[in-house]
């Protein structure tokens, strides 16, 4: 009963992921009348194709082998050597013959469910000699519609070999009075024509038993909901685990954000909101870089720090928006900001050379112009302004 009601569950098709791990445990869809048909097809197809060159090889062989004197009967090694030369010859003929169809009954495998080797099913499986286990399995659905397939091909080859011996037999017994050349063609001709009606019926079922093999499998491989959200949450990792690692990059970053703050410049604040730090060395770097960037707690982190280390900090909205908007971390600052960082860089000079001199330095903190289209927020307001226009 619980394996009934875990099978209802299993409503949704296999993921890709469950097709994958299932042809490395060696479950593929394999249609074993497909094999049989085409091995079988192909020794008629050999047997019509070389008919007049058996024939006539046959007809040499029986000739050959009839073929004796006193001398040979009275050894026995002679005896022994036409047998076992007779023997080679026709391991020769059959081998081809045999090679052929076991390829081509491989080949049937390989067309209905692929390549796939894996040494999996050979290990040792200690589950499957529980015998309650075993019962359950002998009477699954998947067992008894082979069961029942198996026990319909094998009654209709009965019939069909019945209906064949019934309509050739007076044909097979009439060549007892034919002499031997044109024995053996009617004899090869009644095998082509039973073995052929013997490939129609394998052609049938095969054509059936293609698609309802691998109807079959996916219905085993069926998954349910919960083992679908089960796989998704081990492929794409648990979201905790995620977020856990997420924050901890985070903490790592700026964590090494805030320990280049005390070799920058300068730090361009909006009071409260963004900090921006900046460093330009003429000699390493083709314009300014940002090398520390945040808002609101991390800001206020980076302005104490910069302060503690004796960085200048000064207080440019504008500037530190656009920054913070148009910039990341260890990035070259845009072009279109050279301008308004050139004027507070040389601000910070002439304050470190006042410093250095030991004189007063009373020159008022710069205001850059900041274009238009770099400040969020003068966007922001102009969009504001342009929907008030309109709506009035």
């Amino acid at each position: 009963m619980a394996a009934d009601s875990q099978n209802s569950d299993r409503t949704l098709p296999a993921t890709p992921r469950k097709i994958e791990r299932a042809r490395a445990d060696g479950q593929v869809a394999r249609s074993r009348d497909l094999g049989h048909f085409l091995a079988l097809g192909a020794g008629v197809a050999l047997l019509a194709a070389f008919a007049p060159e058996l024939t006539r090889w046959l007809t040499q062989a029986l000739a050959e082998a009839m073929r004796f004197d006193a001398a040979q009967i009275a050894d026995p090694r002679a005896m022994s050597e036409r047998m076992l030369a007779l023997a080679t010859t026709l391991l020769w003929v059959l081998l081809p013959i045999g090679g052929v169809t076991v390829l081509l009954a491989l080949g049937g495998g390989l067309l209905c469910g692929g390549w796939n080797f894996t040494l999996k099913p050979l290990a040792p499986q200690f589950g499957k000699l529980d015998p309650l286990a075993g019962i359950v399995r002998l009477f699954s659905g998947a067992h008894l519609a082979e069961a029942a397939k198996a026990c319909l091909l094998s009654l209709l080859l009965v019939l069909a070999g019945a209906w064949m011996l019934n309509t050739l037999w007076p044909s097979a017994a009439a060549l007892l009075a034919v002499p031997l050349p044109q024995a053996l063609v009617a004899a090869g001709d009644l095998l082509q024509r039973g073995l052929l009606a013997i490939g129609l019926l394998l052609a049938v079922f095969a054509v059936i038993d293609v698609p309802l093999q691998r109807q079959m499998l996916a219905r085993r491989l069926r998954m349910s909901f919960e083992e679908v959200k089960r796989e998704m949450r081990e492929s794409e990792g648990n979201t905790e685990v995620k977020g856990k690692m997420r924050a901890r990059m985070r903490e790592l970053v700026n964590r090494r954000m805030l320990a280049a703050v005390p070799r920058a410049d300068l730090v361009v604040m909006n009071p409260t909101h963004y900090a921006v730090a900046l460093k330009y060395d003429e000699a390493k770097m083709g314009a300014p870089r940002v090398v520390a960037k945040g808002a609101d707690l991390v800001a206020l982190r980076i302005r104490d720090i910069a302060k503690e280390a004796r960085v200048p900090v000064l207080q440019a909205p504008p500037l530190a928006r656009a920054l913070y908007a148009h910039t990341e971390v260890d990035q070259e600052v845009p072009a279109r900001l050279f301008g308004a960082v050139a004027q507070v860089l040389a601000w910070v000079y002439q304050l470190r050379e006042a410093v250095a001199a030991g004189r007063p330095f009373g020159a008022p903190a710069p205001m850059p112009d900041v274009p238009a289209d770099m400040d969020p927020l003068a966007e922001v307001a102009a969009g504001a302004a342009a929907a008030g226009g309109a709506g009035a």
